[in-house]
């Protein structure tokens, strides 16, 4: 398993799509999923993470009301990304408008997922982050 890291920066054209930085795309494989992610990013997930982290949630007891509410949630944001024969794929607009997603656009990696941003929410997101990052790294804890 191949780990993503780095940032990128680029735009989603007047179609709606985008196409994943080479950097990034080569580790992803052919098969990979676009779906919810948190703090209003999307996660883009190689086939076999994504089927990993499906597997989990399929771990959720029925009966475990609020753990079953975010496995629902989770899981019908998945979209398998179609890619046209010019390596773009479109964004779709429910995944979008979760992420205030734009035009301008930020991938993130981030271990076994990218994370794919609006540029705005991005940038507000870190906004700081140099001044205070001994103190979040620590939190790592590793």
């Amino acid at each position: 398993m191949n780990f993503f890291t780095g940032e990128y920066n680029h735009q989603l054209d007047a179609k709606n799509r985008i196409r994943i930085p080479f950097k990034l795309k080569r580790d992803l494989g052919e098969n990979y999923y676009f779906t919810r992610g948190t703090d209003n990013c999307i996660f883009i997930l190689p086939e076999e993470v994504a089927k990993e982290q499906l597997e989990r949630i399929s771990e959720v007891k029925m009966t475990d009301v609020e753990k079953r509410r975010g496995a629902r949630s989770f899981a019908k944001s998945f979209v398998a990304a179609e890619e046209d024969n010019q390596g773009r794929v479109v964004l779709p607009a429910s995944l979008r408008e979760f992420a205030r997603i734009d035009k301008d656009v930020v991938f993130c990696g981030v271990g076994k997922r990218i994370e794919l941003w609006s540029k705005e929410v991005y940038d507000k997101y870190f906004e700081g982050d140099d001044s205070q990052y001994d103190e979040f790294f620590n939190m790592l804890d590793i």
